[in-house]
C-alpha cells in the first residue's frame, strides 16, 4: 500500500470526523463530543469484529451465505459461551451496530435501547476472565445526559446524527484497511480536542512523535520483548507505539498500564480494543499508581515507556509507610510532597527488567533542583543506571511550552558514561507548535545507538564529571549550544572606526569654517 492511498484514506477518515463534529456543533461541548464519537466507534467496532469472527467461522466451515447480523437472536444465544471464552464479550444480532442503527431515526425509545445494548455487553462479561477488561467501558457514553440535549427527543435526535456519521465512515474490512483506521480516529480526535482543552485535554494525550521517539529509543536492539509498561498511562498511546514499532505479537506477554483518571482509564481499554489487542494481550488498572500500584506480580518489564503528570503533589514524607516502600527506598529519600516527578522515576526503575530499558519524559527542574531531588539524582548516577538525557524543543505538548526532557534508564550498562543530547532544535513549526518530524527522530535515535560526540549536539560523560557537577543532568551543562552570533574581525573593525572619526574631523572642520563664514556676512 503506497502512503499517497494511506494518506487518502486519513484524510477521508479525519473529513468524516469533522463532519460529525459540524453536524453536532453547539449541542455537545468539544471534549465531551469526543467521548460520544469514541464510544460509537467502539459500538460499531466490537459489533463488526464479533460479527466478521463469527462469518469468517462459519464460511471457512462452508456456509457462503452466513451473515450473523441475520440470524435470530434465539439462535445466536447458542454461541453465547463460546464468544466469551474466545473473544471477552458477546452481542445479540439485534443488539449490533447495524441493526440498532437502521431503526434508530424511528426508534423514540432510542436512548433507553442503547442503555440497554451497553449494559448487556458490559454483562456479557460479567464472571469471566474479560470482566475487568468490560466493566464501565461505556460509562462516558450517557445516552441520558443533559450534555446530549435538553430533553429526550432532542438527545435521540443527537444519538441517530452520531450513530449515521460513525455508519458512514469507511473503514472497510480492518484488516485489510491500510491504516489502522479505527485508531487513527482514535488519535485524531484526541488531538483535534486535547488542543482545545488546554491541560485537561493535554494532560493525557502525548503527540505521536514524541511517543514514537520515546518507544523507538527504548526498544533500540530489540525485535521482540516479554511486557510493554506505562504507571501513566494515560488513553494509551505510548502503549500502542510499541505495538505499531514492533508488532503486537512480538510484544509477548501484553501490554500493562495503570491510570488515575476514570475517564482516561476507559478510553485506554477502548483504545486498546479499537487497536485490536485483545482482552487477554492487556491489562490496564484504575488507581493511584504511586500510592497503589497494581502489577506487583507483573513486574519486571522490559519496556518502559511513560509521560507521567509534570510536578504533581503527592503525600511523599507525610506518609510514613512510603519511605520503606521497596520501590523509593533504596534512594533514603522520597521526591517532594510539591513535586513527584522523580517517585514515578523510582517506581519505573524499580519494575524495570535487568535486560530493560525505561523511556521516560521529565519537567526539565527534577535535572537540577536541590534538596531530595538532588539526593535521587545522585542514586541514579552513582549506581550507573542513567543512561541518556535527552533535550526535546519547546512547544512539542498541547497545553505546554515547556521544553521537556526524555530520561532514559538501564540496569545493565556497559559503561559508566552518561549520553547527553541537546534535541533542542530538532523540530519544525507548525502553526503555534513545534512538531518532530521523521529525520528528527531518525537523527536522536541514531545518536543515542552510536554515542558519538558531535559538537553542539551530544557528549558521552564520564561519571566523574557530572559528580564534579553536583550531580547537575541539565544537557546544557555537558553540550555546548553553537555560538551562531556573527564572527567580527576586530582589527578590522578598528580601522573602519578610526576612519569614521577621520571623516568626522574633516566634517566638523568644513561645518566650522562654513558657520565662521555665514557669521562674518552677519557682521557685515
Amino acid at each position: 500500500m503506497t502512503d499517497i492511498k494511506k494518506e487518502q484514506e486519513r484524510e477521508e477518515l479525519h473529513r468524516a470526523i469533522w463532519a460529525i463534529a459540524d453536524e453536532l456543533r453547539g449541542s455537545i461541548d468539544g471534549w465531551d463530543f469526543k467521548s460520544y464519537v469514541l464510544g460509537m466507534m467502539f459500538y460499531r467496532y466490537i459489533s463488526e469484529n464479533l460479527t466478521n469472527y463469527i462469518n469468517e467461522g462459519e464460511i471457512e466451515a462452508g456456509n457462503d451465505d452466513f451473515d450473523y447480523a441475520q440470524l435470530s437472536d434465539e439462535i445466536a444465544e447458542e454461541a453465547r459461551a463460546d464468544m466469551v471464552k474466545t473473544k471477552g464479550f458477546f452481542i445479540l444480532p439485534s443488539e449490533l451496530f447495524c441493526n440498532v442503527r437502521k431503526s434508530a431515526a424511528n426508534d423514540e425509545n432510542l436512548n433507553m435501547t442503547l442503555e440497554s445494548v451497553f449494559n448487556h455487553i458490559e454483562g456479557s462479561a460479567k464472571g469471566s476472565d474479560s470482566e475487568d477488561d468490560f466493566a464501565g467501558l461505556f460509562d462516558d457514553i450517557d445516552v441520558n445526559s443533559n450534555k446530549l440535549g435538553a430533553t429526550v427527543a432532542k438527545r435521540n435526535a443527537n444519538l441517530v446524527k452520531l450513530m449515521d456519521g460513525i455508519a458512514d465512515m469507511n473503514l472497510g474490512n480492518y484488516k485489510d484497511n491500510s491504516i489502522d483506521a479505527f485508531g487513527d480516529a482514535y488519535e485524531y480526535l484526541m488531538s483535534m480536542y486535547a488542543s482545545n482543552a488546554g491541560k485537561s485535554g493535554g494532560e493525557f494525550f502525548t503527540p505521536q512523535e514524541v511517543s514514537q521517539l520515546l518507544t523507538r529509543i527504548a526498544v533500540v536492539g530489540k525485535s521482540e520483548v516479554n511486557k510493554v509498561y506505562d504507571p501513566a498511562c494515560g488513553s494509551g498511546s505510548l502503549l500502542l507505539q510499541a505495538a505499531k514499532i514492533l508488532g503486537k505479537d512480538n510484544v509477548r506477554q501484553g501490554f500493562y498500564g495503570q491510570e488515575i483518571n476514570l475517564t482516561t482509564y476507559n478510553l485506554c481499554r477502548i483504545n486498546m480494543f479499537l487497536h485490536d489487542i485483545d482482552y487477554d494481550k492487556f491489562d490496564i488498572a484504575h488507581e493511584d499508581t504511586l500510592l497503589h500500584p497494581q502489577h506487583w506480580d507483573d513486574e519486571p518489564f522490559e519496556v518502559i515507556v511513560s509521560n507521567p503528570p509534570y510536578s504533581i503533589k503527592w503525600e511523599g514524607d507525610s506518609n510514613p509507610v512510603l519511605i520503606t516502600d521497596s520501590r523509593f527506598s533504596p534512594a533514603g529519600v522520597l521526591a517532594p510532597k510539591s513535586k513527584a516527578d522523580l517517585a514515578f522515576i523510582m517506581h519505573s526503575l524499580a519494575w524495570l527488567a535487568t535486560n530493560g530499558t525505561a523511556s521516560i519524559v521529565c519537567f526539565p527542574g527534577i535535572m537540577y533542583r536541590g534538596g531530595a531531588e538532588k539526593k535521587i539524582r545522585q542514586y541514579l548516577i552513582d549506581n550507573n543506571f542513567i543512561d541518556c538525557i535527552i533535550q526535546l524543543p519547546s512547544n512539542l505538548f498541547f497545553g505546554t511550552s515547556i521544553a521537556t526532557c526524555i530520561m532514559v534508564l538501564k540496569k545493565n550498562k556497559a559503561d559508566n558514561n552518561t549520553l547527553f543530547i541537546d534535541a533542542s532544535n530538532e523540530c519544525v513549526k507548525v502553526t503555534n507548535n513545534n512538531k518532530l518530524t521523521e529525520e528528527n527522530i531518525k537523527k536522536i535515535v541514531d545518536e543515542y545507538v552510536s554515542r558519538e560526540n558531535i559538537d553542539y549536539f551530544a557528549r558521552c560523560v564520564p561519571y566523574e564529571e557530572i559528580q564534579n557537577n553536583e550531580y547537575n543532568l541539565s544537557v546544557s551543562t555537558y553540550v555546548e549550544p553553537e555560538d551562531t552570533r556573527e564572527v567580527i574581525d576586530i582589527v578590522k573593525l578598528n580601522a573602519e572606526i578610526k576612519e569614521i572619526v577621520a571623516r568626522e574631523e574633516v566634517l566638523r572642520r568644513q561645518i566650522d569654517e562654513i558657520i565662521t563664514e555665514i557669521e562674518g556676512s552677519n557682521d557685515e
